[in-house]
């Protein structure tokens, strides 16, 4: 992405704990809700919005929205031109109703709001008109908002949590206007983008490897934050290095490990970081100034091993942003719901397994070998026989082929409406470590 976040912007976190204070607004009447869908059952656009819908089995529900239809293509803009005239159709009727329920709404509880609950749910495709408007949370509804929520990229447990009635009450025009944005953003990118590619979709923080117009592989991904974004690139993975080196970038050495060292001389051993001049000699830490006014003039190189900030693997890709993927001995960030905590770089789950999509046509590099190598802890630089497409791309809202519309947080507010960028985000953990940089290196 080549469009800098000014640091005159208002801080996200604070912006999305103030929103946790709206009021409610004013809710749409039953009669002129259920005119509304009914008049969007029956139209003709509709497009097959209930496809695989069973309220006895959730999971499949679920797994419906989780497809392997890749998120670009040649196909990709006129997925989401039909999705924009059903979304047409929604905005003529309407919209919506929102929905701010009393307490937590799930599975079981019966509540006067469910029903507005159902309404909001059928406008939207997720949930069949036949399930009724019942003041009870039943299977239906519970199917329903699990499709709801696995659509926005939220965990699919059924609970009408904070974050699920935030995404709800994003009206229905500025949902049809996040998918005209993201027309454009699809169509640049209908082309042939090769036999094997590699997708990375910044807002969904994730990563596709796709193989003849195929998801083989979906890799959860941890992506840069708002302040120090991922960028949006076409370019080619051209090597694998198994027990990487991590050299540290000068604006972490300046904003993060020089701190640390004012703090706790030991963390460069601790961490197994040495230091190098210009000529390759070794420099010792304890002869650096930590208190000068400049950061030393020095590179700063991390040994392979365990507690690498890349783990057992870094991909290298051609940009000049110094931009990667990697692996990350912190496993549990991509457990987090907001995964949005790098400087640029992105770090990959599971990532031998894209490892081994990679070089599966380069001969001798094989699942077994390359563990055994991983395991020696001796750094190994793999060129790819043949470079593989990668896109790096900010697609906030999209339909693949099997009609399914989904949406994410517009995490670097590149879709021109505020409410986007605070659905999914307040109560963000921090990381447990020193830094939450792309190449966070353990205390």
């Amino acid at each position: 992405m080549s469009k800098k976040i000014g640091s005159e912007r208002v801080s996200r976190r604070g912006l999305l704990h103030s929103a946790a204070s709206f009021g409610a607004v004013a809710l749409a009447t039953p009669a002129l809700a259920q005119t509304a869908i009914e008049s969007l059952i029956a139209a003709p656009r509709r497009g097959a919005w209930d496809d695989q819908f069973d309220a006895k089995g959730s999971s499949r529900t679920v797994a419906a929205v989780a497809t392997n239809n890749p998120v670009l293509g040649s196909h990709a803009p006129v997925n989401i031109q039909q999705a924009i005239m059903n979304y047409q159709t929604i905005v003529a009727n309407g919209g919506w109703p929102e929905v701010n329920p009393a307490q937590t709404l799930r599975l079981g509880v019966v509540d006067p709001l469910v029903p507005q609950v159902r309404q909001r749910l059928m406008i939207s495709g997720d949930l069949p008109q036949s399930a009724g408007m019942s003041a009870a949370f039943d299977s239906y509804v519970d199917g329903a908002v699990k499709r709801f929520q696995a659509r926005h990229g939220l965990p699919a447990d059924g609970v009408m949590g904070e974050f699920t009635v935030k995404a709800m009450n994003v009206s229905a025009a500025t949902r049809l206007h996040q998918l005209e944005t993201n027309l454009v953003r699809l169509q640049s990118m209908s082309g042939d983008l090769g036999r094997r590619y590699v997708m990375v979709n910044i807002p969904a923080a994730y990563i596709e490897a796709v193989e003849n117009d195929r998801v083989a592989l979906r890799n959860t991904a941890v992506v840069g934050k708002i302040d120090r974004p991922t960028h949006v690139i076409n370019s080619k993975i051209y090597e694998v290095i198994l027990n990487p080196y991590w050299t540290a970038p000068r604006s972490i050495v300046e904003k993060d490990i020089v701190p640390l060292m004012r703090k706790d001389p030991t963390y460069l051993t601790r961490n197994n970081i040495r230091l190098f001049d210009g000529n390759g000699n070794e420099v010792a830490p304890e002869t650096v100034d930590w208190n000068a006014p400049k950061a030393p003039n020095l590179m700063f190189r991390q040994d392979p091993g365990k507690i690498n900030a890349m783990a057992s693997t870094k991909i290298n890709f051609h940009n000049p942003h110094n931009e990667y993927m990697h692996d990350t001995p912190q496993q549990g960030l991509f457990n987090k719901l907001m995964r949005f905590e790098s400087s640029g770089c992105i770090r990959a789950q599971n990532v031998r397994d894209l490892t081994t999509w990679l070089l599966r046509e380069t001969p001798g590099w094989e699942r077994q070998n390359m563990e055994r190598v991983i395991a020696s802890r001796v750094n190994t630089p793999i060129k790819l026989a043949e470079e593989v497409p990668i896109y790096i791309v900010y697609i906030s809202a999209w339909s693949a082929a099997d009609g399914i519309v989904q949406f994410r947080d517009d995490i670097y507010q590149m879709d021109g409406a505020t409410e986007l960028a605070l659905q999914t985000t307040t109560g963000v953990e921090q990381s447990a470590g020193p830094i939450s940089e792309e190449d966070f290196l353990p205390q």
